[in-house]
């Protein structure tokens, strides 16, 4: 079984979420820790619900991928005085 898993960056660590497990989160020092970290928290989540007898929501996700914008330099507005 396959879930999809956001990573972040935060500002001493990483972060991680799995977008259809609502709730499902893990941090780690590094990006592999993190990923082992939300693999254990994924595991532990869906094995809550199964004892729980709760059905385990549908999975959204079909695609995760990174787009590219064009680099931009943020406006900048005149004082309205």
């Amino acid at each position: 079984m396959h879930y999809l898993v956001v990573v972040e960056k935060a500002e001493h660590n990483y972060a991680a979420y799995v977008p259809d497990l609502p709730g499902c989160v893990s941090t780690g020092t590094t990006i592999e820790q993190t990923l082992d970290n939300i693999r254990e928290a994924i595991t532990f989540h869906l094995e809550g619900m199964a004892r729980d007898g709760d059905s385990l929501p549908p999975r959204y996700t079909v695609l995760a991928a990174s787009v590219e914008v064009p680099d931009y330099a943020p406006a900048t507005r005149a004082a309205a005085d």
